[in-house]
């Protein structure tokens, strides 16, 4: 009877072996890559410098806003100076002119490129600057929003808010070579951001599985190799 339900398990603990060999596979290659490199590396920290510090030299004239209501209102370093931030309730932004409180264009191509470039550290060219459609972002920018992506000769992306002018993302070549196999590690390759999707909960659940059992076998083959050099 033993040696009929050890049998068995042994047999179920091959099957599901080979089941999750594959995503056991996956799931190491990629968690090597994501720990190859420091994250700051991946995510381009040192590519861009702090905004530089800023003084105003005359009073601030707050911006109108009429049929909006506000969010926040800020005084945040852009390259062509500071300019008023205004985040709406409904989730849109506006930039506006402390000196005369005038609201301000969205950024242009030129404008884009000169935010990124006036704090970039980095040694590539622009190669081009190209405006996202906030109804289909791109895969390495995931936002919903007008924004303008500079590209870099090195493969190095930025992306500028159009509305706000804020730098939102920064993406190295490497970061979105990472951000592939996050998606593998979590099995999600679409949105990369589903960690609770039926092929990593079905997968993990078998591997969890495999290791108990490898854990109820072991030492039932223990015993049994005891009993059977006791018997000889």
């Amino acid at each position: 009877m033993k040696r009929t339900v050890r049998q068995a398990l042994r047999r179920y603990h091959i099957w599901l072996g080979w089941i999750i060999g594959v995503p056991m596979l996956f799931w190491t290659l990629s968690g090597v890559v994501m720990v190859w490199k420091p994250i700051e590396e991946v995510r381009g920290t040192e590519l861009l410098a702090d905004p530089a510090p800023f003084e105003l030299t005359t009073v601030p004239v707050v911006p109108r806003v009429e049929g909006r209501g506000l969010k926040s209102l800020t005084i945040e370093p852009r390259a062509a100076g500071p300019r008023w931030v205004l985040h709406f309730a409904d989730g849109g932004s506006r930039l506006a002119d402390p000196a005369s409180g005038r609201l301000l264009p969205s950024y242009s191509a030129a404008d884009a490129v000169r935010e990124v470039m006036t704090r970039y550290t980095g040694k590539a060219k622009v190669v081009s600057a190209t405006r996202t459609d906030p109804a289909k972002p791109p895969l390495d920018l995931r936002r919903d929003i007008a924004a303008w992506q500079v590209a870099m000769s090195d493969g190095t992306h930025f992306y500028i808010d159009a509305a706000s002018g804020e730098i939102v993302a920064r993406r190295t070549r490497f970061w979105r070579f990472y951000d592939w196999m996050w998606g593998l590690h979590i099995m999600d390759l679409q949105t990369r951001e589903d960690t609770h999707n039926p092929w990593i909960l079905g997968f993990g659940i078998a591997t969890l599985m495999t290791t108990f059992l490898a854990l109820i076998l072991l030492p039932m083959t223990i015993r049994t190799r005891r009993k059977g050099k006791d018997s000889s």
